[in-house]
């Protein structure tokens, strides 16, 4: 999943305990006795109900602030009163710690599929939804619509959000402005891609009169995530499939075993041994990758956009007042293929747990943050308030918006995203963005190079090794890519060690998964 928001770089990251890195947030105000008769379940003698949600955060948005009016009115809305506490983006193992500790939220989002989840399913941690369907029409319309996979034995255990199968927006990111001084287009094929490198590494295009200049930077991997940002060269070679290959037999096969991987392998070693790529860039996660690119350390970078042209290149300029974002379509092979996108197989996974008192309420808030009318409180705030209608036209309050965190100009409340949905999945941009018809071309130039998957889903298997033989796969990729293995070599050991580690388990599940849909027939 790469859609990710923000127009400020400020982060999530403060410590309820060390560890768990949980950000705690509630809000104090209660629906007085008039406002307790309107909620849609409730009445004036119901007390507010006490909800406690656990989350991941979203890289870009403002932290939460006290006596937030946005979440003010959805206790009064619901007649809750609700506790925030947020784990930084991606951090699905502080969540897994959460709730391993016994301290259960009421409703919790994580990763799905994940061993944890099936865990927590077993135990009965989580608690199936279906009971409260006549109460969740989006829930229900959502996973009526193609999620039907999702249920355990006819159970939905939570809402499973898959963001990015139809719309991509991640791109080959360049110092535009550097390209015009270097007078070069955007490289169209590996060839010019390389040579686009070389010219940013050689030609000191900051001016500096300095070496110090990368040609392409990027970041690790999600922790249990294999690497994947080079993946671009890869396909250009004619790898077939984002996830695994196939043999002459017509036998699943680890994609590393494919020739064109070995072809993308030579192609980036070339590029490494000439330093036209960041060798740090196994230690960076995606915020020092983009600081690197604004601060003038390379000039080519892998990432999202859509939302993000406008903070992308805002961040630049406030270091190089002259700097200026492009993108591109992935360069093409020698024989003309290209990719980047792929579809996922993971999901956000937004539950209810056993430790909720009132499992239908927390359902209920579930329901909010997915409905129109929960999409419109948090994306554009409360009316009269933060924004006014005139006709289709919305003007933004920003003062009154910056007191209850919103992102600046028209964008949305800490809670908007993250957890159910992402904008490009909503196709939301404010209309005060400035870079709209950039933001919309960058997924239509992301959108078309979806590079299939050979498995529609994950198979258990995958869920219980994934993590493991993905670890041996980035720890070979590095090697193989900085010349430390020769690359046959390297490929048939990196085999060996992946199958050890679960992959044999792995490929016998996948064959019969792959015969299952259909191959060949």
């Amino acid at each position: 999943m790469v859609e990710r928001k923000g127009l400020t770089m400020k982060k999530w990251v403060i410590g309820l305990a060390a560890a768990a890195l949980i950000v705690t947030a509630g809000c104090s105000n209660k629906p007085d006795s008039n406002e307790a008769s309107t909620t849609n379940s409730g009445s004036a003698a119901e007390e507010p109900y006490e909800l406690v949600y656990l989350t991941t955060g979203d890289q870009g948005a403002k932290p939460l602030v006290p006596n937030d009016r946005i979440i003010a009115e959805i206790n009064k809305r619901l007649n809750i009163k609700l506790t925030i506490k947020i784990s930084p983006e991606f951090s699905y193992d502080k969540i897994n710690v959460a709730i391993a500790s016994g301290d259960l939220p009421d409703v919790v989002t994580t990763q799905y599929p994940s061993s944890s989840v099936s865990q927590w399913i077993k135990e009965g941690i989580v608690v199936p939804l279906n009971d409260y369907f006549d109460k969740l029409p989006t829930i229900k319309a959502k996973l009526d619509n193609g999620l039907q996979w999702t249920a355990v034995d006819g159970k939905y255990y939570g809402y499973p959000f898959v963001s990015g199968m139809e719309k991509s927006n991640y791109t080959v990111q360049f110092r535009q402005d550097w390209l015009d001084k270097l007078s070069l287009p955007h490289p169209k094929t590996l060839e010019e891609f390389h040579d686009t490198l070389k010219a940013i590494v050689e030609k000191d295009p900051d001016g500096n009169g300095k070496a110090d200049t990368f040609g392409f930077i990027t970041n690790k991997p999600i922790a249990g995530d294999a690497i994947t940002a080079f993946d671009f060269v890869l396909y250009a070679y004619g790898l077939p499939y984002a996830d695994y290959a196939l043999n002459d037999k017509g036998e699943v096969i680890p994609r590393f075993e494919d020739p064109a991987f070995k072809k993308g392998i030579e192609e980036l070693r070339k590029w490494y041994g000439e330093k036209l790529i960041d060798p740090e860039y196994i230690i960076y996660d995606r915020p020092t990758k983009e600081q690197k690119f604004f601060q003038s350390k390379a000039g080519v970078m892998d990432g999202p956009l859509f939302r993000h042209v406008s903070r992308v290149e805002g961040s630049l300029q406030q270091v190089n007042p002259d700097g200026k974002l492009g993108f591109a379509a992935p360069p093409a092979g020698p024989d003309g293929k290209q990719g980047m996108a792929t579809r996922p197989k993971t999901a956000l996974f937004t539950a209810v747990t056993n430790k909720a008192k009132n499992p239908e309420k927390a359902a209920e808030f579930i329901e909010f943050m997915l409905s129109k009318e929960g999409r419109e409180l948090l994306q554009l705030g409360i009316e009269g308030v933060h924004y006014t209608k005139q006709g289709d036209q919305i003007t933004y309050n920003e003062a009154e918006r910056e007191k209850d965190g919103f992102a600046p100009n028209g964008w949305s409340h800490p809670l908007a995203w993250g957890n159910v949905t992402w904008p490009i999945d909503e196709n939301y941009l404010p209309q005060t963005e400035k870079n709209i018809d950039r933001a919309i071309e960058s997924v239509k130039i992301a959108s078309q190079y979806f590079v299939p998957n050979l498995i529609t889903r994950r198979t258990d298997s995958e869920i219980e090794y994934g993590k493991a033989v993905n670890e041996v796969y980035n720890q070979y990729f590095v090697n193989l890519l900085n010349g430390k293995l020769d690359v046959d070599k390297g490929i048939e050991e990196l085999g060996k060690e992946w199958r050890q580690a679960g992959g044999d388990a792995i490929l016998t599940e996948i064959n019969e998964e792959y015969k299952n849909q259909g191959a060949g027939k």
